[in-house]
């Protein structure tokens, strides 16, 4: 990974993964979807040597973002959400900063892609950094995220896994936003071969897998 900090992390009572991405040089890292616990995430950066300089959001589910408030206060740093989530559970913090599809962020000397990827929520997003994609409640290892809550459906995730994540390069390395697989992250390729989700012969097959 280069120049790149990731360090991926459980929390919360719900198998969520939360993450540090950032630069290597200069120590500024962002935290992917703030859950939980502050003092947790404050600790282990602090016990890395990591500056804390902003928090990314794959989507707005509480789960992802029950650390937001307390933290961005805290630190007075931006927290960025994409445009198109929907309202009613889009932070409203002061420090919040709308994103669009393939729009950069800049932490330290890297740059991190926010890549739209909806059908959990209307404003679910990847962040990619070179070969790494973290996909919130978009993917899991050998996963989807549900499609049955407000703002979800399911014909959209399938174009977002068929038509989006599925067209990356096959070395990318799925990092979700939930421990729900066998393993903490797995290769694009190899979810082709072994995630239910990517082996729907059509839209009609996933619609079925999906819903029922």
């Amino acid at each position: 990974m280069g120049n790149v900090i990731l360090d991926q992390f459980g929390i919360g009572p719900m198998g969520n993964f939360s993450y540090f991405i950032g630069d290597k040089e200069t120590k500024e890292v962002a935290v992917v979807d703030a859950a939980w616990d502050t003092g947790l995430i404050k600790q282990k950066a602090q016990d890395s040597g990591y500056k804390i300089v902003a928090v990314l959001l794959t989507h707005g589910h509480p789960d992802h973002v029950n650390a937001v408030d307390e933290l961005v206060e805290d630190l007075d740093i931006p927290v960025y959400v994409s445009e198109k989530e929907i309202r009613m559970i889009s932070p409203k913090d002061k420090h919040v900063k709308l994103v669009s599809d393939g729009e950069k962020i800049k932490i330290g000397n890297i740059e991190v892609v926010c890549l739209l990827t909806p059908g959990h929520t209307p404003g679910s997003q990847c962040f990619k950094c070179g070969d790494i994609l973290i996909t919130g409640d978009a993917m899991f290892i050998d996963g989807c995220g549900r499609c049955d809550l407000p703002g979800g459906d399911a014909a959209t995730m399938y174009n977002t896994l068929y038509n989006i994540i599925s067209t990356l390069p096959d070395e990318t390395i799925i990092y979700p936003g939930h421990d729900y697989g066998a393993k903490s992250s797995a290769s694009l390729s190899e979810q082709k071969k072994t995630n239910p989700y990517l082996q729907a012969k059509d839209l009609e097959d996933f619609l079925c897998q999906r819903m029922g």
